[in-house]
């Protein structure tokens, strides 16, 4: 009776996105009142606007906003303020809302509280000192998105029971169990086209098991091991520009197969097979995968500019860069770190003083946070023509587990993770046609090229949001962590454990054939557990 009442639980979230208060118990600890009144009044102020100066109009090719935002229009001629006319797009309505401002670069603040959710037009009309139109300065369209109003739907089970179900799930998978008995993957599993991202992902969802559930500790670990080696085999030699870096891209499947792929790899995938390398060592003792880990470090220190930067995309064999684009270095700050404060290794501070330094003078300066996927090309991009949460909420936080954040660090973080929830988040969504909710909301939009919702984005920005509660405690950041790690036991196969990656409505074979990432699935579990800690530290 217990597992069809989580079923019908699950199934009625997905279907009519009913909230805590009418599918089941909300936190209580938490004043939803206060926190959506507070989340309210913050939605009304824009997200570093580009007429402060301190970065420019970012927001060029967003789609959606849940902050009041402000666009780089012109000036007209002549003009002694501006009107601001917005109204809803496919409705019979006549409803409008107006206002007027100084500059056209002026953000919605004055109306934004009154403007429901819903597809608007944004109009933007020079006028003389009598309140005469002289000309349009700009005009956009856009979702005028849901605002985070709690509570949501509460978690259907245990956190650490739904990480331990997801760990089983990938464990248990046929292409994993394979690693038990070679040290070449699988191919059945498309995805093992990425080794650094997906069999690194792998070595350390079995680690995780290995330590977690004891009685899978012996296959775990020579399931680990085996993918490890694999990995080793596939490294660039010692001496080589790219010495001890695993490859991005195997074999001829999806995006591997692509002639701007063939012998390049993404270089920051690298330090994810270096944590992979850390985790076993932890596990095993055996050094061979600590100096590993080591050797891949220094070669970030070699290929490191005098700057601070890093390519984004290099040679695999050569290291010579395929364009003048810069790596987003958090995957690479988070690495030095760890060397840092868990294995006491000092060699890579300047490094990482160095990254944190081009961090902030250009990506953060800029506001330009981003993409660098594996699967999508970084060839002839606009400037922020592809943002992503997955840079900015991933470095909120970093900059929040840092021994002594700066007032700038904390004010960084907070601006990142709310363009996280801005540009990406869904607290809710409309009935389609067919009378259903086609994402499970609440949900996090990975990019702006890839337009679906990622269980590996919804941890990116909870992570970023529970970093700021334990930074901050204010409440309002634990209120929203939560309901995105919440909706992760909601969406999970409540029967085999599987975390599906996408959230939303897939019916086709081919959808369902390709959508499943390890990486993403390993996220969650690592957030689950994440959230079940801080709230058993917090009842203490």
């Amino acid at each position: 009776m217990k597992l069809l009442t989580i079923t019908l639980l699950t199934t009625c979230t997905l279907l009519c996105g009913c909230c805590g208060s009418d599918c089941g118990t909300a936190d209580a600890s938490l004043d939803y009142a206060a926190i959506n009144a507070q989340a309210a009044e913050q939605y009304l102020h824009p997200i570093r606007p580009g007429y402060e100066g301190r970065n420019p109009f970012w927001n060029g090719f967003a789609k959606k906003f849940i902050y009041a935002p402000a666009f780089d229009f012109d000036e007209v001629a002549g003009a002694a303020n501006y009107r601001f006319t917005v109204v809803p797009l496919g409705e019979e309505t006549q409803a409008s809302w107006s206002f007027t401002a100084d500059s056209p670069k002026a953000a919605l603040t004055p109306v934004w509280g009154e403007i429901p959710v819903g597809r608007v037009r944004l109009t933007v009309e020079g006028l003389d000192a009598s309140g005469k139109a002289l000309g349009k300065a700009g005009e956009r369209e856009f979702l005028r998105d849901y605002p985070f109003t709690g509570p949501y739907t509460p978690a259907v089970r245990d956190y650490r029971q739904a990480a331990l179900m997801g760990l089983l799930y990938i464990h248990r998978m046929p292409e994993i169990q394979y690693w038990a008995e070679h040290t070449e993957p699988d191919m059945n599993y498309r995805h093992n086209t990425y080794p650094c991202k997906i069999i690194g992902a792998t070595i350390r969802a079995e680690a995780l098991l290995a330590r977690l559930l004891p009685a899978h500790k012996e296959q775990a670990t020579r399931i680990a091991r085996n993918a490890a080696q694999f990995l080793i085999d596939q490294s660039r030699p010692a001496g080589d520009p790219l010495a001890f870096f695993p490859p991005t891209y195997y074999k001829d499947l999806i995006a591997s197969k692509r002639t701007e792929n063939q012998n390049k790899t993404m270089t920051m995938e690298a330090a994810s097979a270096g944590h992979a390398f850390l985790d076993l060592y932890d596990l095993t003792g055996d050094k061979t995968y600590y100096d590993r880990a080591l050797g891949i470090a220094d070669t970030y220190v070699r290929l490191q500019r005098e700057d601070g930067s890093l390519p984004i995309k290099v040679d695999f064999v050569t290291g010579e860069p395929v364009n003048d684009a810069c790596a987003m270095l958090h995957p690479l700050l988070r690495y030095f770190q760890r060397l840092k404060a868990d294995y006491g290794v000092e060699t890579y501070a300047e490094a990482q003083a160095e990254g944190e330094r081009w961090m902030r003078d250009v990506a953060i300066r800029n506001f330009d946070m981003t993409g660098q996927f594996e699967d999508v090309t970084v060839l002839g991009l606009q400037p922020y023509e592809n943002l992503t949460n997955c840079t900015a909420a991933p470095y909120a936080a970093y900059l929040l587990s840092k021994e002594a954040p700066s007032a700038e660090d904390m004010a960084d973080a907070v601006d990142l993770a709310r363009f996280s929830e801005d540009q990406f988040t869904f607290w809710d969504t409309p009935l389609t046609e067919n009378g259903i909710k086609d994402k499970a909301t609440p949900c996090v939009y990975e990019q702006y090229k890839y337009q679906k919702p990622v269980d590996n984005s919804a941890c990116n920005v909870a992570d970023a949001m529970l970093s700021l509660y334990e930074a901050t405690s204010e409440e309002i950041y634990l209120a929203k962590g939560k309901a995105l790690i919440d909706n992760i036991t909601v969406v999970q196969n409540a029967v085999n454990g599987q975390i599906p990656t996408t959230w939303d409505f897939r019916p086709t074979k081919s959808d369902r054939n390709r959508t499943y990432w390890i990486n993403c699935s390993y996220s969650s579990i690592s957030s689950l557990l994440r959230l079940e800690k801080l709230l058993a530290e917090r009842q203490k």
